[in-house]
């Protein structure tokens, strides 16, 4: 019986997406220019892009069998059960910037901050798109 459960939870399959930096980075980038026009805007931007980094090198996203999980340094800080879920979107297909999902009860924008083809292709699998 108990090599019955090791061998089922081995067989769980659980995929962290990579980390992205494009967005941080671009914001950070974009703010140097920017702050030759207006230095308030400027420092606002670059704040945003730097919030993105710090986040995005904590934050974690794993995809298990039942729901999608957000983990800050290795700790479970928040679970999004699939069978919650009514809708999903990714904006700017070209280049994805936001991710949206929508639960039973509330809404959820996360900005994408970790790799988009391996999302899009979670999501398809763990939660797919109703028609």
């Amino acid at each position: 019986m108990t090599t019955e459960i090791e061998t089922s939870l081995s067989q769980k399959q659980i995929i962290e997406l990579q980390p992205n930096y494009k967005i941080p980075i671009f914001l950070v980038i974009c703010a140097i220019p920017l702050s030759l026009v207006n230095i308030i805007v400027a420092a606002v931007i670059s704040i945003l892009g730097l919030f993105l980094m710090f986040q995005t090198v904590f934050i974690r996203l794993q995809f298990s069998e039942t729901a999608l999980e957000v983990y800050r340094s290795g700790n479970l800080i928040r679970s999004f059960p699939y069978s919650d879920w009514s809708n999903w979107r990714i904006f700017w297909q070209p280049v994805p910037i936001l991710f949206y999902f929508r639960e039973i009860n509330s809404i959820h924008f996360l900005p994408i901050i970790f790799d988009a083809k391996t999302l899009v292709s979670c999501l398809e699998k763990y939660c797919p798109q109703k028609s």
